[in-house]
């Protein structure tokens, strides 16, 4: 079976190593040293490492010191961190519809969802790729509210030249899958001096010092153990992204013109780092999606499907007095349709190869 990711931190046994080795294995020396690397890989004055990203996004928005009622507008298509975030840090969900070039949040439609509530947007960076940051920026700009990366899935690419995570508040994910892994991890990036300051102790029980408490805090800390993990890749994140754009490429060429099949696109001005490669299954296929991935795993070659449903469509949602479900149109139709296929850097000419023919097979291509 070719997977559909996998994931490769050997070279970080040294570094592990050590930390076993030196019996002070909580929040250390190897933290600092990752967040030093990971802002200097972002271009940020400060990265502040915690625990997850899903811990990135809600100590962001507890930073923000939102008003009680605020509405923080992301998108329908995507992890659920992203909604459970928002309404652990006692905010509303709002929602924008997604474009079908780049699966991230349409402005048109987070413009159209702006109210004087409104205190912070929150766009999803999906398998790769930026939201429209230059519309985003200026809409939160004009409104005056905060911007907020959901950049999870992003780490290396860029908008405009500048990198994810860079332009707004960036927040990160470092799970096992990510294109750089701490095992369990997140990573929140600014320039804002006093933001940064704020989150480090919000992450540290409210702690400035020990017993010197300054506001309500939490653990959200990482371990030097899973700082260890993720240093290395530091050094071989732009080698992994190349080989991820050129399987993506390879990919692309040779799934051209199958019929049923819509393929991603690296937008003009984006850097994409291809965390996902994800197609759309169109209703013009001459099997649906499920068929499609069912026919691939027989065949040796993984899939996923990232989402099969818009984040709010479960029960717990629906009935949440705080979550402001919407027709989602786009989001509906591609919530059926995306399937991603293998693209990960562990891939060679073969594993490519067998991927391309045995989907042109199916689909008749």
């Amino acid at each position: 079976m070719i997977p559909i990711t996998v994931v490769n931190v050997g070279a970080a046994e040294p570094l592990v190593t050590e930390v076993l080795r030196s019996g002070a294995i909580a929040q250390g020396k190897m933290v600092r040293r990752l967040e030093e690397g990971f802002a200097e890989l972002v271009g940020t004055r400060h990265a502040i490492a915690v625990s997850n990203g899903t811990t990135a996004l809600v100590a962001t928005l507890q930073a923000l010191d939102l008003p009680a009622g605020a509405e923080v507008i992301t998108s329908p298509f995507t992890f659920v961190a992203t909604l459970n975030a928002i309404l652990e840090a006692g905010a509303v969900a709002r929602f924008a519809d997604i474009r079908e070039d780049d699966f991230c949040v349409d402005p048109d439609a987070v413009e159209a969802a702006v109210t004087a509530r409104t205190g912070a947007l929150l766009p999803v960076h999906l398998y790769g790729q930026t939201a429209d940051l230059g519309r985003l920026t200026e809409l939160a700009d004009r409104h005056g509210i905060a911007l907020v990366e959901d950049a999870a899935q992003a780490i290396g690419a860029d908008f405009a030249g500048r990198q994810a995570g860079s332009v707004g508040i960036g927040c990160f994910s470092l799970y096992a899958t990510k294109n750089l892994t701490t095992a369990e991890g997140g990573m929140i990036t600014c320039d804002d001096d006093e933001l940064a300051d704020r989150l480090r102790v919000l992450r540290n029980q409210g702690m400035r010092g020990k017993y010197e408490y300054e506001t309500v805090g939490h653990n959200y800390r990482m371990t030097d153990l899973h700082a260890a993990v993720g240093i290395p890749q530091l050094a071989s994140i732009a080698e992994l992204t190349t080989a991820r754009r050129a399987n993506a490429a390879a990919l692309s060429a040779g799934l051209a013109g199958t019929p049923g099949l819509a393929l991603p696109a690296t937008l003009p001005g984006r850097g994409h780092v291809w965390h996902q490669y994800t197609v759309r299954v169109t209703p013009d296929a001459t099997v649906d999606r499920a068929e499609l991935a069912a026919k691939l795993a027989e065949r040796g070659v993984g899939t996923g499907i990232y989402y099969p449903r818009l984040v709010f469509d479960y029960p717990c949602y629906q009935r949440h007095p705080r979550v402001m479900a919407e027709s989602m149109p786009v989001a509906e139709a591609i919530a059926r349709q995306a399937l991603s296929l293998p693209v990960h850097p562990a891939l060679d000419k073969s594993d490519v190869d067998k991927i391309v023919h045995e989907v042109r097979d199916i689909l008749g291509g």
